[in-house]
């Protein structure tokens, strides 16, 4: 009896959610107001059933509701997420001619990245016109401490969040993934004075990778522009030749999405 109560539990909640993401796409330019009769119509759902999904999402910031006429419009919260998402966009719209000339003057992988949480997520990757070359796929994401992408972002985060991802522990990917936290701190201080980092087969064995910092208009670290390739090609000599070229293009973003640094304050 019991095994059998939990499945229809969990889909009652899919259902749920499912009929609120329903909801919220209701809403239009044409419509961008409704009333709950008219709600309860277009999803085939009764009115208590839209009050209580309409309650939940005002909660959330996803639904406001008019205070004259009683009728349901899109929240703040939903303006919010979709300005984040065009923004991504934007930036990696932006980003594109400066990976494209990187990944010329290097003859490797270029990737743009970013930070989410303990993870780096790929929003632009130009591959390699060798042969032999990294290949990866927009959306995939890593460990970001295994990373150059990752740790040169990680080494501009604060102590509070640095603190959470070694708490989560530092798991060995490879035999040259750092694993000792103050060893790991240590070597974020050496990325954050130099500008730049690097990751030698740390999560992936027989890959090596360059990155420096993107910030935005307020000098914050938003993102990191690498280069990634076999080993074998990219030896330490030949990887850290390239860190000017990597600097540079991650500079060039930056200036593009208005970063200037002598208008801001040094980074802390």
């Amino acid at each position: 009896m019991t095994g059998k109560a939990k499945p229809v539990k969990a889909k009652t909640r899919l259902s749920s959610v499912a009929n609120a993401i329903r909801l919220i796409k209701v809403f239009s330019d044409d419509e961008y107001e409704i009333g709950i009769s008219d709600l309860g119509k277009r999803l085939i759902l009764p009115k208590s059933t839209v009050h209580r999904l309409a309650s939940t999402l005002i909660e959330a910031g996803m639904l406001e509701q008019n205070g004259e006429t009683g009728k349901y419009r899109l929240g703040l919260a939903v303006f919010e997420m979709g300005a984040l998402v065009r923004r991504k966009m934007d930036f990696s719209s932006e980003a594109k001619p400066f990976l494209m000339e990187l990944r010329e003057k290097t003859g490797e992988t270029v990737h743009l990245a970013i930070l989410d949480q303990g993870s780096i997520v790929y929003i632009n990757i130009l591959e390699s016109k060798q042969a032999i070359r990294m290949t990866l796929e927009v959306g995939v994401r890593k460990a970001a401490y295994t990373t150059a992408a990752g740790k040169a972002m990680l080494a501009f985060q604060g102590a509070e969040a640095l603190a959470a991802m070694l708490k989560a522990g530092l798991k060995e990917r490879t035999a040259n993934t750092i694993v000792d936290p103050e060893a790991f701190l240590h070597e974020l201080a050496g990325i954050k004075s130099r500008g730049y980092a690097t990751a030698d087969e740390e999560n992936e064995l027989g890959v090596r990778s360059l990155a420096a910092p993107v910030r935005d208009s307020s000098g914050n670290v938003i993102a990191a522009t690498s280069i990634a390739g076999p080993a074998q090609r990219l030896t330490k000599k030949v990887l850290a030749s390239f860190a000017p070229d990597v600097i540079n293009a991650a500079d060039a973003i930056s200036r593009r999405l208005g970063f200037h640094p002598a208008r801001s304050a040094r980074f802390s």
